[in-house]
């Protein structure tokens, strides 16, 4: 018998369960596994290990300040995914400092959401901020979500898909999918989908400039503890695996699908980002895995984790320079990395993305 559970109250992408699966430390060498392998089993040379670790301690990285890079977006209209706290509550405050015509911050928790608006509006006092419900674990969630969205725009400069779920115990969604590859992936490829028409009709309005819009995927660099082969089809929710590893398979396919979006539709500009190892509520379930990762976190977070205002940073790069090459994978702040073997995979990107049509065909969607 299955040991996963389907979910009957959707999981905010940022709020985490305080359980999980067995056997953490297990979790915790997969996790390691690239530093281990860079630093340990021998045979690589110094430079490689240090690119190896270099993205988990953000030591390579333009310099960006949102207040003096950022352009002025006045007249342009931006969606954030997870925008009522952590990084993406951050990307919301600063855009809305740079006039743009609205930003629809979008999230499942009415109350989170509208005091983050209230907060950022403290800040901004003119910021133009809606909220836009949504529940990325729920494909019809979404639906509803970009159809209140088309009703009252007909136009979206930047997407950025920045919420997401990590170390969540084995549940699925309401369609049957894993919790964390159903959130991160599935749920964000079905927003993208939805409004591709819109994005591909703003990029041909006069006043769209070359690599105006955008897509912004917030991915991470584990998805280089995704399982071997990259993206298990036959067993896409990873019946036997740990959460970190399901959590790597979801994040490889955010940069996966980044790949693929870029070459269907060259006319936007799709990125995906690193944002950096930041210490926000995605770590509240590794928290609660014992007290020994309890004080793991907090003093690796002492040592080595960014703030929001820090992670925020490469997506708000991504988002607005001039600097992005179209379907690239970036870590903080704009170094571009050709991330995992299984992240280069041209024809694992077309095989994610055709798989994720038809699912998604199958549930109506």
């Amino acid at each position: 018998m299955s040991r996963r559970r389907r979910v009957t109250e959707s999981v905010d992408p940022s709020e985490q369960h305080s359980k999980a699966d067995t056997n953490p430390l297990s979790r915790t060498e997969t996790a390691l596994s690239p530093f281990k392998n860079a630093l340990v089993n021998g045979g690589v040379p110094p430079s490689e290990a240090i690119t190896a670790v270099a993205p988990y301690l953000n030591i390579f990285g333009k310099t960006f300040i949102p207040e003096t890079d950022i352009p002025d977006l006045t007249g342009k209209v931006i969606l954030v995914t997870g925008g009522n706290t952590g990084i993406g509550k951050e990307t919301v405050l600063q855009l809305a400092k740079h006039s743009p015509s609205c930003i629809y911050l979008a999230a499942r928790n009415a109350t989170k959401a509208e005091a983050a608006i209230r907060e950022i509006k403290g800040i901004v006092s003119d910021a133009r901020v809606e909220y836009l419900e949504l529940d990325l674990s729920s494909c019809a969630s979404v639906k509803r979500a970009a159809g209140e969205f088309l009703r009252k725009e007909r136009r979206l400069d930047i997407l950025i898909n920045n919420a997401g779920v990590m170390g969540l115990p084995a549940t699925e969604t309401p369609e049957g999918y894993d919790i964390q590859f159903g959130t991160n992936h599935i749920g964000h490829h079905l927003l993208t989908k939805l409004l591709i028409p819109t994005l591909l009709e703003t990029a041909e309005q006069p006043d769209s400039k070359p690599k105006g819009v955008r897509v912004v995927n917030v991915s991470s660099s584990a998805h280089a503890v995704a399982p071997p082969g990259g993206i298990v089809f036959d067993n896409i929710n990873l019946e036997r695996a740990n959460a970190l590893t399901r959590y790597g398979q979801s994040k490889l396919a955010n940069i996966l699908d980044t790949r693929e979006l870029a070459r269907r539709y060259p006319g936007i500009t799709s990125v995906a980002v690193h944002p950096g190892v930041i210490l926000t509520h995605l770590y509240d379930a590794i928290c609660g895995w014992g007290p020994v990762f309890r004080y793991g976190v907090a003093l690796f977070g002492r040592l080595f984790m960014q703030n929001v205002v820090q992670g925020a940073l490469n997506q708000l790069w991504a988002a607005t320079s001039d600097e992005v090459e179209n379907g690239s994978y970036y870590h903080p702040v704009g170094s571009k990395s050709m991330g995992n073997a299984y992240a280069r995979d041209e024809e694992l990107a077309r095989k994610l993305w055709d798989w994720t049509e038809a699912e998604l065909n199958k549930h109506g969607y």
